[in-house]
């Protein structure tokens, strides 16, 4: 019974992915507020969905009660930031924070499917991470002394990934992490964040070749240190993010080019100098050549990528946990096995979705600081996603980097919920930049009308010089019909010839020209005459056209005013 419905819910599975991918993208092209708040709303959906599924098979297979608590954590999780984020940071970008929960949806899920210890620490590191990360985007939102820090940010990365040299502790031929208190901290995940701070805090005003220069001897003293530690993998992620910001900064594809060269030179180079990168690339080009040594890893997470076929062998239906380190490095291996290389592939377009989403925040920001930030960590986050997709699938060789939000691991994982915060804080500062553009354009245009009615003032069309009972013209009522100044049809003629034969340009007329049959009396209160300008901002953007009428009749009333005048 537990194996037929494991093979009905993987399809369900696949088809709740393949519509929550789809989404993600839509909502990048739809324009309007509601529809893209329409699409969200199903994206939560989605997901409850995915997490019921998932763990009702899990503990179909097991039988075991954590499952069922692991989905009650799990829902209250996202109901808990869902709420949040809509009462604290209603100006946050909830596709960002829906493809952030899913991820997690998805890394829970085979955590909790490879081993239930990690999946519960795990858990607890989301968790904590969030609450804690809810600060971060009204903070970068708050204070703007953060871009003032750049030679902070560089002492205290390169401090830290000094101490990681010295005191840590060697992982795969590398030194990747130190131990402090019982809990291992991997400082090269938080550096990564420093890093880009920096370089965009040299960047953000001046980028010319001295400064250039400047972030690239620190930028090698940063990469130089990760090479010396053999974490060549980080160093990759940190000279990948360097070539792109100085390539924003400065549109010079030269520094793309050398950046790129240089980046192929250390790679060759830590390729002579450390024994085990040179068998990762001995196994990258053929595993099964040593299958029972060194080998092995990757030929059993290629082994399950197979087995899953397109479709996936279903939850608690294959062997994911006989590949060695399942739950860190080869992570997609096992969801692939399976969820299937559908679903794998669902879920490569979801990452990709979230750095395309990074991206467009990135060049909507006008200042050059919070540009070149969104821009380097999301480009940090990409790249990460390929190493490790790359190394699973044997395209490129192995480099030790985990998935974001899915493996396991908790400097990882916290890393990249603050990037995620820092770049909501990014997006609510660009929402607050269109506010501010916007509230100029409105403000330039109500100065422009005041400039162009004063100008009708000063020469003669208003009460300074004009309509006034102290220039002979007589009071309101000598404008009445009785004397031939039938306003209103006047004023429908108008609208009737300006909009012959286009229906949007007569409702525009109507619009505008309706208060000013009403209250006609503009030259003789300075009042009315601000009430009607503020009317027609508030009926239509459209004014200046009319205005230009009005004034055309008003001198030709004046000139029919003076020519009965002599007349008498």
């Amino acid at each position: 019974m537990a194996a037929v419905v494991s093979q009905i819910a993987k399809y369900v599975l696949l088809i709740l992915m393949l519509l929550f991918t789809v989404e993600t993208f839509m909502v990048l092209r739809r324009q309007s507020e509601e529809s893209r708040r329409r699409i969200m709303r199903k994206q939560i959906g989605l997901m409850v969905l995915f997490n019921i599924v998932s763990y009702g098979v899990i503990f179909l297979n097991t039988m075991d009660p954590v499952m069922i608590l692991m989905l009650g954590c799990m829902l209250m999780y996202l109901l808990v930031v869902q709420v949040l984020y809509r009462i604290i940071y209603r100006r946050a970008s909830l596709i960002l924070l829906n493809t952030m929960c899913m991820m997690l949806s998805i890394g829970m899920v085979i955590q909790s499917r490879l081993d239930m210890d990690t999946a519960r620490k795990q858990f607890i590191i989301a968790a904590g991470a969030t609450m804690i990360c809810f600060i971060i985007p009204v903070f970068i939102r708050r204070v703007r002394w953060v871009s003032k820090l750049t030679w902070v940010y560089a002492v205290v990365g390169i401090a830290l990934l000094g101490v990681v040299l010295l005191f840590g502790k060697i992982s795969g031929g590398a030194n990747l992490s130190v131990s402090i208190g019982g809990v291992t901290f991997a400082f090269s995940e938080f550096v990564k964040i420093l890093f880009v701070l920096f370089v965009a805090g040299m960047l953000q005003e001046k980028h010319d070749f001295k400064r250039v220069i400047v972030v690239t001897v620190v930028a090698a003293v940063h990469v130089g240190i990760l090479a010396l530690s053999a974490d060549l993998g980080a160093a990759l992620i940190y000279f990948v993010a360097w070539i792109v910001m100085v390539f924003v900064a400065t549109r010079q594809p030269a520094y793309a080019v050398i950046g790129v060269g240089g980046m192929a030179g250390a790679s060759l180079l830590g390729y002579r100098m450390f024994e085990h990168i040179r068998v990762r690339v001995e196994i990258w080009k053929d595993p099964l050549s040593d299958y029972e040594g060194n080998g092995y890893q990757l030929a059993q997470a290629l082994f399950g990528i197979c087995a899953g076929g397109w479709f996936g062998t279903g939850l608690c239906q294959g062997s994911p946990d006989a590949i060695p380190l399942a739950f860190e490095d080869f992570t997609f291996a096992a969801i692939c096995e399976e969820f299937g290389v559908l679903f794998g592939i669902c879920l490569i377009l979801l990452c990709m979705g979230m750095y395309l989403l990074m991206v467009n925040i990135a060049f909507r920001l006008d200042k050059p600081f919070y540009k070149l930030v969104a821009m380097g960590l999301g480009t940090e986050y990409m790249f990460q996603v390929f190493l490790t997709v790359g190394g699973t699938t044997k395209f490129i060789p192995m480099t030790g980097i985990t998935l974001p939000l899915i493996s396991y691991g908790g400097s990882s994982l916290v890393c990249t919920i603050i990037m995620i915060s820092i770049i909501q804080g990014l997006y609510m500062i660009r929402r607050d930049e269109d506010d501010e553009i916007r509230r100029r354009r409105r403000e330039e245009e109500r100065r422009a009308r005041e400039a162009q009615y004063e100008y009708g003032y000063q020469n003669g069309y208003g009460r300074r010089g004009g309509y006034g009972p102290q220039n002979g013209y007589g009071p309101q009522e000598d404008y009445g019909p009785q004397n031939g100044y039938d306003i209103p049809n006047d004023l429908n003629r108008m609208t009737e010839s300006a909009g012959d034969g286009n229906q949007q340009n007569r409702d525009i007329m109507n619009s505008v020209t309706k208060p000013v049959a009403n209250t006609y009396d503009l030259s003789r209160d300075k009042n009315q005459r601000k009430a009607y300008m503020q009317d027609v901002e508030n009926q239509s953007g459209e004014s200046d056209d009319l205005s230009e009428k009005i004034e055309r009749q008003a001198r030709e009333d004046l000139a029919l005013r003076k020519h009965r005048k002599s007349g008498k």
